[in-house]
């Protein structure tokens, strides 16, 4: 899987890596960071925000591509069963929630999918088979590059969580010493 990801970050969606905050007397004297601790802390929590926000819209994905595989997996069992069908066979079909259909399938060389947006296209038996093969295929490889970028985000806002701390405690610090040596 890491070959796959892109040679200028370490996720598939592109998410911004968060940098440690090793030494925080160092990071407050940056430019950027000259604002105090009051800006700084806000801009951290707006990135936290941000990683939070990404990992919400990873996880909806992760849960469709969820259900997305076992439903290519049923369907190329189908496709199978009627590859060997060589009589009548006698099943159920969902017509509608809770609402099963009794019927009787000829055997056939093709096969309805539905491809999404309300199109539904005819397929040969072999064809479809191929269709939902590759999709398959392709929905496995973006889940795991989903999980992937999940995991990534996690290790992000820890990082972040552990510098707004830091920097926060750094102020604790820095506002004690200047109320001792006041004293």
């Amino acid at each position: 899987m890491e070959g796959d990801a892109p040679t200028s970050s370490k996720t598939f969606s592109g998410i911004p890596e968060a940098v440690f905050v090793d030494n925080v007397d160092e990071f407050m004297n940056l430019p950027e960071n000259s604002g105090g601790v009051d800006k700084v802390l806000r801009r951290l929590d707006e990135q936290h925000a941000k990683y939070k926000f990404m990992e919400s819209t990873l996880a909806s994905k992760r849960r469709r591509l969820r259900q997305q595989i076992p439903d290519l997996s049923r369907s190329l069992e189908m496709i199978e069963k009627l590859k060997a069908q060589k009589e009548d066979m006698e099943t159920q079909f969902l017509l509608s929630d809770q609402v099963f259909l009794k019927a009787n399938v000829k055997p056939t060389e093709t096969v309805f999918l539905w491809l999404g947006a309300n199109v539904m296209l005819e397929y040969s038996l072999e064809d479809a088979e191929n269709l939902l093969t590759t999709n398959m295929a392709t929905a496995k490889k973006n889940l795991a590059c989903v999980e992937h970028d999940l995991d990534f985000l996690r290790d992000q806002w820890t990082t972040i969580e552990v510098n707004m701390a830091r920097v926060y405690n750094w102020d604790i610090k820095k506002r004690q010493a200047a109320k001792a040596s006041s004293q």
